[in-house]
Formats: structure tokens, C-alpha cells, sequence
């Protein structure tokens, strides 16, 4: 399932939206584009790296209101960048950080938490 909210939302709605998703699913991607067409290299890197030990998780597109998004995800992550994960509404990191996470032989057992 992927969650696509329309460009006229307002920062509150966003804001609302961001802290629902978190809260209700166990691994959410917060990503520019989905998990069926990514639209940046770091998204796709990121929808990889999940995939190879989670079937079911939760991606958002950012893309259509793109600001509202960074500052909503702020609140929970301090993270400016985007793809970002949460997992058990912690966030954990971008692609970088799942890489490394990956590296260490770690991420299947953060992703599963």
C-alpha cells in the first residue's frame, strides 16, 4: 500500500498524516516517488535495502507536497533529508544509514525490532 496525499494539503494535514503513518505501521519509508517507480537514487537504494528482509512495509510519497513534508518529518527526526525510515515509530536514517546498518550485518534485526 502506498499513501499519496494531494498537493493541496495543508501543513497541518501533513503534519497529521506524517504522525498517523508513523504510529500505525511497524516500518515506514517516507520517499520521493513509491515503491513501484522511486524517483531519486537514494529512495530506490533505500525500498532495496528494506526489501531484502521486510515484505510488508509502508512507503509515503513526499513528492507532492514536498516543504509540508520536510517540516512535518522534522518534528519526529530532525532529518533533512529524504528517504527517511521509521521503524516502531523510531526513526532510524536515510539510505546512508541503512547501508551502513546493512554493512554491519545489522539492519535485518533493526528493521524486524
Amino acid at each position: 500500500m502506498t499513501f499519496q496525499p494531494g498537493a493541496d494539503m495543508s501543513d497541518d494535514e501533513v503534519q497529521s498524516r506524517v504522525d498517523d503513518v508513523i504510529e500505525s505501521n511497524d516500518v515506514v519509508l517516507f520517499m520521493k516517488g513509491n515503491r513501484l517507480m522511486p524517483q531519486c537514487g537514494y529512495s530506490q537504494r533505500a525500498v532495496n535495502l528494506i526489501s531484502q528482509y521486510v515484505e510488508e512495509f509502508e512507503t509515503v510519497d513526499v513528492l507532492p507536497a514536498l516543504d509540508q513534508y520536510r517540516d512535518a518529518l522534522d518534528a519526529h527526526s530532525g532529518w533533512e533529508t529524504i528517504p527517511q525510515t521509521f521503524v516502531d515509530g523510531e526513526f532510524v536514517g536515510g539510505s546512508d544509514i541503512l547501508s551502513e546498518l546493512d554493512d554491519r550485518g545489522e539492519l535485518e534485526e533493526t528493521l524486524q525490532a
